[in-house]
């Protein structure tokens, strides 16, 4: 059964078939009634009475291809409306209706020029016809007639605007969501690399040195399997809490959704886990100075940033740079968030390599907190990661 369609038609069908025959019911509810009284009214049976009969009947069928040759039809009904004008001047008749809808749906329909032209030409044709025939036509009646045809033009030409200012609203509407639906597979790409890279470098490390000091060393293999254990459920734990809140199921919605089921929260990573950070980083062999004079009260999203900057670096630093000692500042610059990471690796060649995505979404991050990130040599030789995030954005 198709839902919301009434009379056996889907509801789009149903509509298409309101907006056709709604105007032709329309017209010929009003012109054929109206104009048969006033032909037995006048007792006008000859050719003009039957033919002002057939054009009021015309008119309104041809509404029926008025949306598939909107040029051509309100050419052919502006013909009708002006032979009705002239052979029923004598007698009261009501407005030729089906010219009206019409014109509306030729505007509307993009053949603006068609209807412009078509009620120009005719309408001066009309009243030359009418001066060649010796029809005394009155003032006020012109008068009249040229108003209501410029009142229909004018209420067509601002229904045409509506439309195409509702169609403009749907595409920004469109648009809109596109780019925040965008926005948030970055954003969740850029979250699960930064979870996924750090701790899967930090497994691959520690796994490798567990095999080779599995006989040797078992105690230190043992530390490396502790690790793992570690970093593999710190990995676990954010992958899950990102992709609960993914979830479109909810309990009592009627998917069968089960409270139970329900991925807890855990919390977003800031700089109170700096420290843990740089010693996963430190058992690894690495020797790192962590200075962090930013205080609790920053902004979640701010320490997020930061968080996720270092996170990122020393992870590069374990996988590419051959360092043996990494420095990292986080600190108030004199209007902005600073926060560096300089190694004594073998640097970043920005010349032969394209940046990846860790250094893509590190400036991400920043760009979207009004900063800026800078990548340069360090004092000793090897890397440095620069990011500047404005305090004054960042807490608007």
């Amino acid at each position: 059964m198709v839902k919301g369609g009434g009379f056996g038609f889907p509801r789009s069908r149903r509509s298409a078939l309101l907006r056709v025959w709604v105007p032709v019911l329309v017209s010929l509810g009003v012109q054929v009634p109206v104009t048969v009284i006033n032909v037995v009214r006048v007792n006008d049976f000859g050719l003009s009475g039957i033919v002002l009969v057939l054009l009021a009947i015309v008119g309104p069928v041809l509404l029926i291809w008025a949306r598939q040759y909107p040029g051509p039809i309100v050419a052919a009904l502006s013909v009708l409306g002006a032979a009705e004008f002239l052979l029923g001047y004598s007698v009261i008749s009501s407005p030729y209706v089906a010219l009206a809808f019409a014109i509306v749906i030729a505007v509307s329909h993009g053949a603006r020029t068609w209807t412009w032209i078509s009620l120009i030409v005719v309408w001066e044709a009309t009243l030359l016809a009418a001066l060649l025939a010796g029809i005394a036509l009155e003032p006020p009646r012109i008068v009249v007639t040229t108003l209501g045809l410029l009142l229909v033009l004018g209420f067509a030409e601002s229904y045409r605007r509506r439309g195409e200012q509702f169609v403009q609203f749907q595409q920004a509407f469109a648009d809109r969501r596109d780019a925040e639906l965008r926005a948030e597979r970055v954003r969740i790409a850029r979250e699960l690399h930064d979870v996924l890279a750090h701790s899967l470098s930090q497994i691959n490390v520690q796994a490798g040195v567990g095999l080779h000091l599995m006989h040797k060393q078992p105690e230190q293999a043992e530390a490396a399997l502790a690790s793992i254990k570690s970093s593999s459920k710190d990995a676990l734990d954010e992958v899950r809490s990102l992709l609960g809140m993914l979830r479109t199921e909810t309990p009592g919605d009627g998917n069968g959704a089960d409270s139970d089921n329900s991925v807890p929260p855990v919390p977003e990573p800031d700089l109170s886990r700096l420290s843990s950070l740089v010693e996963s980083v430190r058992s690894r062999g690495l020797t790192v100075q962590l200075l962090c004079e930013v205080t609790p009260e920053t902004p979640a999203a701010v320490q997020l940033a930061l968080y996720r900057i270092v996170q990122e670096s020393l992870t590069n630093i374990v996988r590419h740079a051959k360092a043996t000692q990494v420095d990292v500042s986080v600190s108030y610059g004199e209007a902005d968030y600073l926060v560096t990471i300089a190694d004594n690796g073998v640097g970043i060649d920005t010349a032969a390599h394209s940046e990846g995505r860790g250094l893509l979404g590190m400036r991400e991050r920043v760009d979207l907190l009004g900063g800026s990130l800078r990548l340069g040599e360090s004092t000793v030789g090897g890397a440095l990661v620069t990011a500047r995030i404005p305090r004054r954005a960042a807490s608007a």
